[in-house]
This record gives C-alpha cells, structure tokens and sequence, in this order.
C-alpha cells in the first residue's frame, strides 16, 4: 500500500489531502475545523482528521507532497532580483515562509506528539503551478487535455500552460512575476473597498451594474501580446514595496496595498470599506471584469496553439472567475472543460499528492472524480447525539417521507439548511452542507440576506439544476457539477427563477447528477414535481464564516439564524412558532 499525504501550508487555504494507491480518500481544508476563514498556518486538524478518516497513523505515510518548490524559477527570481536589488526584502519574506512550510516532520510530530525520528516519510516538492495543473488533470475524466493555471503567484510563477497526456505534464510555457491576472484583480478589487483576501468573487457580481467608462485605462493597465500579457507598472506599486503578503496571528491573510498612486490620480481617492458604492467602482469593477476576460480568453487560445486539443483543464484561484470560465466552449476552440472544485490553494495539497503518486508510483487506474465529498461524514447516531446535546427536537423519516415534506417546504417558501453525507471539497456548496430555497419568489434574495446571509446586496445567489434539464433552463448545455460556470439564462425561465437569475440574465449553475448524489438529486426532484421548476436555490451553510464541517456547527448555525428548517442526516427539525 502506497500512502501519500499532500500539505499546503504558510499560505492561504491550508490543507490536507490524502491519496492511498493513487486514489484519493480525504481532502480537507482546515478553515473548515479552526474556523479562521482561508487559514494560513500549518493544517495540522485538517491532516489529523484526513489520516483519522482513512485509519492511518503518522508513520504508516511513505511520502509527503509540498506544493512548493524553492529552486523552481531561480534564474527568473535571479535576473529580477539583479534588476530590482531594492526587492530583496520581499522575496526573503517569501523565502521564510517556503522554509517553514518544508518543515513538515517537525510539525506533524508535535501534532501527532511523536519523536521526529519516528516518521520516515520522504518530501516531495512539487513547483506551485504544477500541483494546480495534476489537481485538474489526474481528477479529470480525461486521458489527454491541455493544463491551463492563473493565480497570483507561486514559485515566481502566475501562469503555466501545459500539455498533458497519459500520466505526464509537460510545462510549455510560464508567465512569471511581477505580470499577474490575480494581481491586477486584487489591486482593482482593493481600489473599490474590498481588500481583505477572498474578496475576488464579490467584485466578479457587481461588474455586471457597471457601464464601458474605462476601458481605455483598462487597456492601458493590461498588454496583450503573442506571448501573452504584461501589465504596466505605472498603476500597480512595485513588487516588494507595499504588494506584500503576511500571516497574523490567527492565521489569516493580510495583503498589502497594490494600486499606485496613478490609480488615485486617474480615478480619485479609493473607496473606503463600508462606504456607498458609487458608479465608478461599478464601471472599475466593470473594467476589471472584462479585462480579465479578454486576458483569459487570448491565453486559452495561445495555450491551444501549442496544445491543440478538444479539452482543457483548469485551476489556480484565478479559475473560480466562473464568468470567464462559462465563456470558454463558446470563444475559444476548446469544446469540453474540466475545472478542479478546490481551484484555489486549497486545492494544492491534493494535487500535489497526486503529482507525486504519477511519479513515485507504477501505473494504476485513472482515477475520475464525481462527486466532490472527500470531507469527513457523520454517522446517525452522532446526529442524534448532537441534536440532543443542543436540545433541539427532531423526527427521524424514511427518505420518501423526508424529501417529500422537505420540497414542501422549500415550495411553501421556507429556507432549508441541508446537511447530508461527506462534506465537500473547495470553496462551493455542493448539496451536502447547503441552504436550500424557492427559485421562483421575487423576496427570495432578500430573505435569504436579511435572516442568515448578510451579503451585499449586488451579489446574486445560486441555482442547482437537474443534469438532464440544464439545456432547458440555460443557454450552454456544459455541465458545471462544482459551480464553477456561468451561463445566460433562457428568456422563458428568467422571471420563473427570478431569485437566482443576476442582473446580467445569468446564474452560476451547478449541475446536478444522480449518479453523484442521489439523495440531493431526489429533493430536486420532488420539488420539480411540486413545483415545475428543476432547480433549488443552493447557497452555502453557513453565515459569515467557513462552510460548516460537522453536526455541531450545522446545528449552532441553524439556531443562531432565522433558518427555518434543518435537514440533517434522516433528521427533520423545525423550528418552534416564534423560535426565530
């Protein structure tokens, strides 16, 4: 038995990840146990819990796989360095934190309170870009594809494309600092008051209420070329200046400032956090978007001129733009694409993993994933017990019983918290630690943010459609099982979805197959029976915090909001008349 164990650490989305004879069999993030939203310092729960899941010990792991290599890139680190000396200090910053994070035996013995010289593992490092690529690749259902990655950095690196086939990955090209499409997004997305880390996804919704003011600066700031991209300097401070990254003392990422004062002197002072939003940053957060885009596409389409094929596979936190991503079959010549769940860092500690299971190991089986659940599930009893703990009453049903009087009341209006099975992998809620709601109420959105969510107000929700009815109710028939497209939405079904069609006649589908989750599927179902429509609302469980991992955190996340039903297990709980 070959045990690999993928760590992603010192950096945002730490993670754990588990592969055992070139099978993956637990991934988690440790956001999702600390509670520290995109947690930055060593997994060490997340790899306690990943071993636990799968009845392994510390010393049973053969190798640990570090999405991270310091000696990729150096001759680039190098003649950067010999043109910009002043930088140094930023890259012995990022060179610290690559050194703690290679430190993995020390750490794993003081998690696991074992003697170093007790775990025999050998490291594995694994350059940034390429652990993002193999996370795509070796979960697709895919033999041959081209291997796209953007993000902000890694390795130096912001950008690999890459051909793969069989079990290797060949790097055609790398894009290397300081031109970066992560970066350009998070300086824009800092200008117009939203700095904090993760922030990427809430600038994406509100571009579609900005107008075409700044395109002209726009291309000024971004530089196609027959290589790519450059982005000019004059509108980002220099890397190594304020553009830093640190860790605080809870783990959670700070980013320093990116806009020059350029920014300021073109579009005035930045907008403060919390204040109105005015037209300007719509048109900024406009701008940026398609921006992006048009700098996306010309690379999908470079990459299948060196790698021509029909499929394409996808990650790097830049591949959860789903906006970009649903324009790919459409605008460029890839026909099928393939994006990773965890596109984020996250996702690095299985990838890596899987890299090092391609290289360490004779050939096995391809290994596809379907459903996105290599989180930690929960048996009936400790359902039980866990209610009980908390006081809350409960029925247990047979499923018929259970879906049945579920889609009824997500028809009569209700809103559904939905904890099933293991929890997910990545960033998005897949139908196992989900809020559930009516598509078709026009007080739906408003509901959902004034009694739990609390989002801003441009930010749209989610529908879940059944896989056979998607090329009904949207105009691209791709599947998106992760949630990671956008597609327009057909003139006939916008105003019967109107509580998760945006206000561009789109939404951010997932795609939802029986074969992946039947008991998610079936609810669906049963309210398409009830009411017509083949989709629920689907948003994450959770209020202002990460997605919720266990029993305890489902229940208190219930309780604490004005959630009016929770589904937990074979457990049917309502909340008493005025329990709100």
């Amino acid at each position: 038995m070959s045990v690999i164990l993928g760590i992603n650490s010192e950096h945002a989305g730490a993670s754990a990840a588990l592969v055992i004879d070139g099978q993956p069999v637990a991934a988690v993030a440790e956001e999702r146990i600390n509670r520290v939203k995109y947690y930055a310092g060593f997994p060490r729960q997340a790899a306690r819990m990943v071993l636990e899941m799968a009845g392994i010990s510390p010393q049973d792991v053969d190798c640990v796989a570090i999405p991270r290599d310091p000696a990729a890139n150096l001759t680039r680190k190098a003649a950067f360095l010999f043109g910009n000396p002043t930088r140094l200090p930023a890259l012995l910053q990022a060179g610290a934190g690559q050194v703690k994070q290679l430190d993995v035996k020390s750490q794993l013995a003081a998690e696991f309170e074992l003697d170093p010289a007790a775990l025999n593992f050998r490291q594995l490092r694994v350059e940034h870009h390429l652990a993002h690529v193999a996370s795509a690749y070796f979960t697709s259902p895919f033999d041959e594809a081209a291997g796209f990655s953007v993000d902000g950095s890694g390795d130096f690196v912001t950008c690999m494309l890459a051909r793969c086939q069989g079990s290797e990955i060949d790097v055609l090209q790398r894009i290397h600092v300081p031109h970066s499409l992560g970066s350009l997004y998070t300086m824009v997305c800092q200008f117009i008051g939203y700095g904090r880390y993760g922030d990427e996804g809430k600038v994406m919704g509100l571009a579609p209420y900005g107008e075409d003011a700044c395109c002209d600066h726009f291309d000024d700031m971004l530089r196609l070329s027959d290589e790519g991209f450059r982005l000019n300097g004059r509108w980002f401070l220099p890397f190594g200046a304020e553009q830093s990254i640190s860790i605080n003392q809870r783990g959670e990422m700070e980013i320093g400032r990116h806009w020059s004062d350029h920014m300021v002197a073109i579009f005035g002072a930045p907008r403060q956090p919390g204040s109105e939003i005015t037209q300007r940053d719509m048109d900024l957060a406009r701008g940026l978007q398609v921006t992006f885009e048009r700098a996306w596409l010309h690379l999908l389409r470079r990459l299948h001129a060196l790698a021509p094929s029909d499929r394409v596979v996808m990650a790097g936190g830049c591949a959860l733009n789903s906006v970009a991503n649903g324009l790919v079959t459409a605008q460029t010549p890839f026909r099928e694409t393939w994006i990773h769940p965890a596109a984020g860092d996250e996702g690095l500690s299985l990838g890596a993993a899987l890299y090092a299971s391609q290289q360490l190991e004779s050939p096995r089986e391809r290994y596809v994933m379907g459903s996105a659940g290599l989180g930690p599930d929960y048996t009936q009893q400790e359902i039980r017990s866990a209610l009980a703990r908390r006081q809350v009453d409960a029925v247990e049903l047979p499923e018929p019983e259970l879906l049945q009087r579920t889609a009824a009341a997500i028809e009569a209006g209700a809103v559904v918290g939905w904890f099933q099975g293991r929890m997910e992998w990545g960033p998005r809620a897949l139908g196992n630690r989900s809020i559930l709601a009516h598509p078709g109420l026009p007080d739906m959105k408003q509901t959902l943010n004034d009694r739990i969510k609390r989002r801003e107000w441009f930010r749209p929700f989610a529908p879940a459609v059944l896989a056979g009815l998607q090329s009904r109710v949207f105009e691209n028939s791709e599947p998106s099982p992760h949630m990671l497209h956008v597609y327009r939405i057909r003139d006939e079904w916008r105003e019967r979805l109107c509580a998760v069609t945006h206000v561009d006649q789109t939404g951010r589908l997932q795609t939802v197959l029986r074969e992946h989750n039947p008991r998610y599927y079936d609810l669906i179902k049963a309210f398409e029976r009830r009411s017509g429509l083949p989709v629920v609302v689907n948003t994450s469980f959770n209020e202002n915090e990460p997605i919720v991992c266990s029993p305890e955190q489902a229940i208190d996340c219930f309780l604490r909001t004005r959630m009016d039903l929770l589904v937990i297990g074979d457990s049917f709980c309502e909340k008493p008349p005025g329990g709100d």
